[in-house]
């Protein structure tokens, strides 16, 4: 069974950064998608950014772009996945979930079959 678990969430003033992670296991992951999603209260859920495992290619959402760096690494059938986020502003303020996916570069929720159990992430101004 598929399994996701997100670590590294908390508070951090604006300008911070905060590295995130998700632990994967219960599948091989050569051929999926992983990703980060965000939800702020009273706001649905939004793509952050995509990795596509087997390539290592990634896709940013453009309110990220050049602040948020996603990373991943495998170690003992577990896949990991990282968040770094630099230059962080209140709006990034949310609960972040990591996500696994069969669908190659895709950005829509829907395609996403597993999530972990959300860190929230908390930008002061």
């Amino acid at each position: 069974q598929e399994q996701l678990v997100e670590s590294g969430g908390g508070l951090v003033q604006a300008g911070g950064s905060l590295r995130l992670s998700c632990a994967a296991s219960g599948r091989t992951f050569s051929s999926v998608t992983m990703a980060w999603f965000r939800q702020a209260p009273g706001k649905e859920r939004e793509f952050v950014v995509g990795i596509t495992w087997s390539s290592g290619g990634t896709y940013y959402a453009d309110s990220v772009k050049g602040r948020f760096t996603i990373s991943r690494d495998t170690a003992k059938n577990i896949a990991y996945l990282y968040l770094q986020m630099n230059s962080l502003k209140p709006e990034d303020t949310a609960v972040y979930y990591c996500a696994l996916s069969d669908a190659s570069g895709t950005r829509w929720s829907g395609d996403f079959h597993a999530w972990g159990q959300g860190t929230q992430v908390t930008v002061s101004s």
